[in-house]
């Protein structure tokens, strides 16, 4: 099996750079570079021996130095761009002093190291060999010639393979359990486990004997596996049925390629058609395809790396995160509180008695505060409300997070719009515990200025005013407010976040935040301006004569009743014009913070896409791969399966410090 190469973007040189660097050491005379173990295991993500590690990584380490360079770096992510990218690392692999040829050394050199190799002998001074590289081995091949070379290498090696196991058979057959033997110790990866359990079953319906044909047969089919579901799926779409007969298949088969044979088509339908029904569908060809889907020592040290924060790191996190967001809510708040001043004035203004209006607009009611009052009265209970933000904006965030997290996808890191609804609406719900006694302080102080004798009013004697359950007056309006802003401002945010973000590094600038940010809060402001009418009415301290509301729906009731349904958005544009940039300048600061303060184990925590750790995956997702990296999965999946490049995992050969077959230094790898 072989997978597709993406069409990756090309990243930009800043971007790369910046990923070259997070995995970069320096050497005291202040050179940077990648050790190479560390460039296959952590960067490229690739589980590969100590044997090998060198080896592999020399598709970038041109020098054989152990070390990735800048410049080498950068030439793999173009090379990773290109269709025959396995091709060209496969040549590099060979081509140790970098002459652009080979020779027959130094091709068996890089095969010896290979599992197929290991497992079945290859004989390098044979016949076909000899067609490649002349009768003494002496030619040197070209790069250009290489492609060719490498992908028939993989049936020289099974054609090799059967002639040393049917030396002794009168009729040149083996026997079947021999052959699914070998062809399983030489196709390796792309051998399934369903292969393994009916590969025997299927081939000795008449006899336990297999012939060269079949040998060969099978090992085309599943180097041709692609192609034989391109086409099962064309007939499939064009006959629009589930499930399709051989003789249909063969029809189709012949005219769309010739390298499908009968017999493979035979060995297809033994394999799959295990109901008997002389029928397969789409879904039979899973069996014979390499599942992508992690192994159980894959999925436990995942888990490992995601539980590997300890307490006391997680505690340091929320706290790192706590100060952050304080101080994001505090600038956010200082930054708009004179227009959320006018707002309130302007809502709290009753439109029935008119000697009692003493503001045309939001613009008249900013003059006269000016005017009146001074500066000063423009900020106007601002202490209480910045006492407030720290717990109203960690526990709205942490919360939005924590549901989040709940509804994420845990292997494409996606959530739906419901998840992302609920989580903001569940964050806008805990914020209220916290969010009204502020609320009506401040709204009492902001008034104040309205009322003779109101200026020298302090927060600590509303609050006495007030009592305890008095500081929970209007409540209900507030959740009514907070719940539904927030379930519509935060999933709005994260996508425009997400749209904006810069699609090869999943960086989004400051200026982007920002405006994300701002223009977010605009249309979640003024959707919910009739329930801030209704709590700043509940909030206020009523006037002299005026008889208090009873409750929401009995507040409501008469607002609409007595002024009318146009007040319920009285103060709406300056609720928008104070909410939008509020919010724009808090998560500006917070995000921006967090760049300029990183803290190590806040990042780890932080929800990123999960990296695929281990075998060599279809769909290549870790967030540090960028560019041409983003084939890297699929590229060395097409160098293990197409080409028999595979190499021995961690742990499969003792570790050496000189492999003497390669030439490559080996490098001390810390224990895994």
């Amino acid at each position: 099996m072989s997978f597709e190469v993406l069409e990756a973007r090309e990243a930009s040189g800043a971007a790369l750079r910046k990923l070259f660097y997070k995995y970069a050491l320096n050497d005291d005379e202040g050179n940077w570079f990648i050790p190479a173990a560390k460039y296959v295991r952590e960067f490229l993500r690739l589980d590969v021996s100590d044997e090998a590690v060198n080896l592999v990584a020399s598709v970038a380490d041109i020098g054989r130095t152990g070390r990735i360079t800048l410049d080498e770096f950068l030439a793999v992510e173009r090379i990773m761009r290109m269709p025959d990218a396995h091709f060209r690392l496969a040549f590099r692999m060979c081509d140790r002093e970098g002459k652009g040829n080979i020779s027959a050394d130094d091709f068996m050199n890089v095969m010896k190291c290979t599992q197929a190799f290991k497992e079945v002998q290859f004989i390098k001074n044979c016949g076909w060999m000899q067609l490649h590289f002349g009768k003494n081995l002496q030619r040197r091949m070209r790069s250009d010639e290489f492609p060719q070379f490498i992908a028939s290498v993989p049936r020289e090696h099974i054609r090799q393979a059967f002639r040393s196991l049917n030396k002794n058979s009168a009729d040149g057959s083996i026997d079947a359990i021999v052959y699914a033997e070998t062809l399983s110790r030489l196709k390796g990866p792309a051998f399934t486990e369903y292969l393994r359990d009916n590969l025997v079953g299927a081939i000795t319906t008449q006899t336990t004997r297999v012939s060269y044909s079949y040998f060969t047969a099978l090992n085309a089919l599943l180097h041709n596996i692609d192609l034989v579901k391109q086409i099962f799926t064309d007939i499939v779409d064009k006959l629009e049925e589930r499930e399709i007969t051989k003789d249909q298949f063969d029809k189709a088969a012949w005219r769309f390629s010739e390298a499908i044979t009968p017999v493979q088509t035979t060995l297809l339908w033994r394999l799959l058609d295990y109901d008997n029904t002389g029928k397969i569908s789409l879904k039979h060809f899973s069996l014979l395809i390499p599942s992508s889907t992690p192994s159980k020592e894959t999925k436990a040290k995942a888990k490992e790396e995601d539980s590997s924060i300890s307490l006391t790191q997680q505690l340091a996190v929320q706290v790192y995160r706590f100060s952050l967001s304080s101080l994001g809510g505090a600038g956010g708040a200082a930054a708009v509180y004179p227009i959320d001043l006018v707002k309130t004035r302007l809502q709290n203004q009753v439109t029935t008695i008119a000697d009692e209006v003493l503001y045309k607009n939001s613009w008249d009611c900013f003059k006269k505060v000016l005017k009146f009052e001074g500066i000063r009265g423009l900020y106007r209970g601002l202490l209480p409300q910045m006492c407030g933000v720290a717990p109203e904006k960690a526990i709205k965030m942490t919360t939005n997070d924590f549901v989040r997290g709940v509804f994420t996808d845990k292997k494409t890191g996606d959530i739906p719009l419901y998840g992302e609804i609920l989580a903001g609406g569940m964050g806008g719900t805990m914020q209220v515990m916290f969010t009204n006694p502020i609320e009506i302080v401040k709204i009492r102080l902001q008034v104040a200025g309205e009322v003779a004798g109101g200026r020298n009013l302090s927060a600590i004697q509303v609050c006495r005013e007030l009592g305890f359950r008095g500081l929970y007056r209007g409540s209900y309006a507030c959740l009514l407010r907070d719940a539904p802003f927030s379930a519509i401002y935060f999933p709005t945010y994260a996508n425009l976040k997400k749209a904006w973000a810069d699609p090869e590094t999943g960086e989004t600038s400051f200026s982007k935040i920002l405006f994300a940010a701002t223009i977010s809060g605009a249309p979640a402001a003024s959707s919910v301006t009739p329930a801030d009418v209704i709590k700043t009415r509940l909030q206020v301290k009523p006037r002299e004569g005026q008889a208090p509301y009873k409750g929401v729906i009995d507040c409501a009731r008469r607002i609409y009743k007595e002024e009318g349904f146009s007040v319920f958005w009285k103060g709406a544009p300056a609720r928008m014009f104070r909410s939008s940039p509020q919010f724009g300048v808090t998560l500006a600061i917070y995000e921006t913070l967090q760049r300029l303060l990183p803290y190590g184990p806040a990042k780890q925590a932080a929800p990123v896409r999960a990296p695929k750790i281990g075998s060599y995956q279809p769909d290549d997702t870790y967030i540090d791969h960028i560019g041409g990296y983003r084939n890297t999965q699929r590229t060395f999946a097409n160098l293990e399966q197409k080409l028999g490049m595979w190499f021995p995992k961690s742990g499969d050969v003792s570790v050496k410090q000189v492999d003497e077959v390669s030439g490559y230094k080996i490098l001390k790898t810390e224990g895994r």
